[in-house]
């Protein structure tokens, strides 16, 4: 086998073991702050019973990635920024998080206090890629086999475009118990083939990030013990965009992310539709997941069948780049 990927391999492992350790430990921590989630009232009525489930879990998959990472992954500067961004990302959902449950204000950060945040980290991601990455400006397109299209100074901007709309896409994705873990586990485990491929030093940060999503998913599958709260969805976002154009692949997301763009989409379409008819709504509940269950859905159907979708892509993905 090969020594990056046994290296992967054993800090997914201890990645896991580290989540399965610590979830235990967190959630009665949790319950006892009273750091439950918060119900929407215009969503799916089955989700009343969900109130005051324990959220910012995101804590234990940020420790749990971050640990191993320093460990096996400390001399490659790609695993480093990718750890760095997430863990940024990771820091504005917290606060995010904790103005909303310890503070008791529903609404948390305020969307232009998010969106300062997500674009100053992401502009000095761009800036690390400038000025101490080796990179490079060209990025991967699908489906055209070699070819790398340079952006040249362009490069920048969509650094930054695709970091906050992963980071966003991952976010509204958080809605039901699994979905966004179980998605981003599949995502992740892409890229990480990916990384093997291109012998690329991120592979330790990607397998670290499986693990901790696998084992995460014991706790936050049907029926969650535990959510991610806005500390995991955006750090995972932060991590997906991260390692995507640490790989020069970062059109690839649109496509194994197929997930995060439609969700987004349909936040995007239901908000435009509804001031463009002046009241009348596209979708019975926006993000899409909702959607299927206020169609009768199962929460459980609409997890797997993401799932699926997600898998298939993944597959296609690797299509479009072998």
């Amino acid at each position: 086998m090969d020594a990056s990927m046994e290296i992967a391999i054993y800090t997914l492992l201890c990645a896991f073991a580290l989540c399965v350790i610590l979830c235990p430990i967190f959630i009665p921590l949790l319950q006892r702050l009273k750091f439950g989630q918060t119900i929407r009232d215009d969503g799916p009525k089955s989700h009343l019973t969900k109130a005051g489930t324990p959220t910012m879990g995101g804590i234990v998959i940020v420790l749990s990635f971050a640990i191993p990472t320093l460990i096996f992954g400390y001399a490659s500067p790609d695993a480093m920024i990718i750890l760095a961004i997430t863990v940024l990302f990771g820091a504005v959902g917290f606060v995010d998080d904790f103005i909303k449950v310890a503070l008791k204000r529903s609404l948390g950060l305020r969307f232009y206090q998010k969106i300062v945040a997500q674009l100053s980290i992401s502009v000095g991601f761009a800036w690390y890629l400038y000025a101490h990455s080796d990179v490079g400006t060209a990025i991967s397109v699908p489906f055209i086999s070699g070819f790398m299209l340079d952006l040249g100074v362009w490069y920048y901007l969509l650094v930054i475009f695709v970091m906050v709309a992963t980071v966003n896409g991952v976010n509204l994705t958080d809605g039901l118990d699994g979905l966004a873990s179980g998605v981003t586990a599949l995502v992740t485990t892409f890229f990480l083939f990916i990384a093997y491929l291109a012998d690329s030093g991120s592979i330790t940060a990607l397998g670290a990030a499986v693990g901790a999503l696998l084992g995460f998913l014991l706790f936050n599958s049907h029926p969650a013990r535990v959510f991610m709260g806005d500390t995991g969805s955006l750090a995972l976002g932060g991590f997906i965009g991260a390692a995507a154009l640490i790989l020069q692949m970062p059109l690839l997301i649109v496509i194994v992310g197929i997930v995060y763009v439609a969700e987004s989409a349909s936040v995007l379409l239901q908000v435009g539709y509804f001031k463009l008819s002046k009241g009348k709504r596209l979708f019975k509940c926006a993000p899409l997941h909702h959607h299927f269950e206020m169609n009768g859905w199962g929460e459980t159907k609409v997890v797997a069948t993401f799932y699926i979708v997600t898998a298939i892509m993944c597959l296609v993905g690797y299509l479009s780049v072998a």
